[in-house]
This record gives structure tokens, C-alpha cells and sequence, in this order.
């Protein structure tokens, strides 16, 4: 996979050469400097940008062609995201957080957001607004809303970068449950020991990968 710019007669090469392959119920870490092309690659495997060549196919589906109002139901359905920044809602409860999706969706299951607030440990925090909650358990709610629809993949994005050392190990812990249900998770990050609790790690070099297996942290890569 490429995805590449224009910058007035240069070509940039945001990803170059890129391929990666990731298993149901395997986390991969994405690690790299600053501008080493971790954003674009969520872009690309999110369906939120398109690649200039090669192809992106997740869960079977080849989506590098398919019409934008099908790539926008297809990320709805298929790819859940998390960030840093927890986006919630401040005027709505937990459970109209996690359940937002759905709205959008016009689906109405309120058995599913419960079993999802179950899920991350918020069963009893259902009615709570997010001004009520701690990082750890904002970001406790984003992944039940990333997952409200049964997503095949969670893309998460510098994922713990806020969190303290007990919620971000948390947080962590909640992933382990979910890759043990066979959920596939790719996270960019920037904290080397917290990408060492992925299976396998990849480097991203100015657009270009370099993959190893767990505990072949490389310094350079912070």
C-alpha cells in the first residue's frame, strides 16, 4: 500500500511500499517517530482516506473501491476507533454515549449497551454523565461505543496517552479480554511499554515498515 502527496514538485511518500496483516484476536502495536506515517496508516486501514496504490481489505472486503456511501457503512459496522481524546459527549450519560452509534445507525438495542457497559466495568455507572468520570473511565466508555456494533477491528490511537499507570494497564487488560473473543486491534503508540503488551510490534520510518516480534523494542522507535 502507498499513499502519497504532492508538496509543490515533490512527491512525498506518506506510506511506502506498506503491507500488513492482522488476525482475528491479534493486537499489533504501531510504533515510530513523529511523522513516521502512524496517522496515515490508521487513515488508510479505518477507510478514512484511500490509498494512491495497492489495496486494504479487512474482513474480506476489498474497500479501497468501494463507493463512499458503502466505505461509510462499512467503517460504521465493521471498524471501531479510540483516541487520546476521548470525545464523549458531555451532556449525555454513559449509556447515550455508548449507544450513540446506534442512533446513527437506527438501531435501538439497549440489551447491547448494557452488555457493552458490562463489558468494560461501567454496568453501574450506566446513568453517570462524563464529567463524573475519571480518564481511565472515559476511556472505559469510547471502547464500548467503538464496539457497539459488533466491530471485526479497533483502531486505537495513542489509546492510554492520558491515563495513569493503573487505568492505562487497565485499559490494556480490557484489550486482552476482547483479542481473547477474537477481536483484531491495531494501536499506535508512542509509550515503547505499553506497546510491548502487543504481540507483534511494527516500526514505521518514514512511511516504511520495520515489523519484529515481542521484545525486540528498539530505543529509536520513541
Amino acid at each position: 500500500m502507498w499513499r502519497s502527496y504532492r508538496r509543490g514538485s515533490e512527491t512525498v511518500h506518506a506510506l511506502a511500499d506498506f503491507g500488513l496483516t492482522v488476525q482475528p484476536g491479534e493486537m499489533v502495536g504501531i510504533v515510530g517517530r513523529s511523522g513516521s506515517g502512524k496517522t496515515t496508516l490508521l487513515n488508510q486501514i479505518g477507510c478514512l482516506d484511500r490509498p494512491t496504490g495497492g489495496r486494504v481489505i479487512i474482513a474480506g472486503t476489498d474497500v479501497t473501491e468501494l463507493p463512499e456511501r458503502e466505505l461509510v457503512e462499512f467503517r460504521r459496522d465493521h471498524i471501531g476507533f479510540i483516541f487520546q481524546l476521548f470525545y464523549l459527549l458531555p451532556t449525555l450519560t454513559v449509556a447515550e454515549n455508548v449507544g450513540l452509534p446506534l442512533v446513527f445507525a437506527r438501531r435501538h438495542d439497549q440489551a447491547r449497551v448494557r452488555d457493552m457497559c458490562d463489558k468494560v466495568g461501567l454496568g453501574d455507572r450506566m446513568s453517570a454523565l462524563p464529567s463524573s468520570l475519571d480518564g481511565g473511565d472515559m476511556q472505559r466508555v469510547a471502547i464500548a461505543r467503538a464496539l457497539i456494533n459488533d466491530a471485526d477491528l479497533l483502531l486505537a490511537d495513542e489509546p492510554t496517552g492520558r491515563l495513569e499507570r493503573q487505568a492505562r494497564d487497565e485499559v490494556l487488560g480490557i484489550f486482552g479480554a476482547l483479542r481473547a473473543e477474537g477481536l483484531a486491534i491495531i494501536m499506535a503508540t508512542h509509550d515503547l511499554e505499553q506497546a510491548a503488551r502487543c504481540e507483534r510490534i511494527v516500526e514505521l520510518r518514514d512511511g516504511r515498515e520495520d515489523s519484529w516480534a515481542q521484545g525486540g523494542l528498539r530505543d529509536s522507535a520513541s
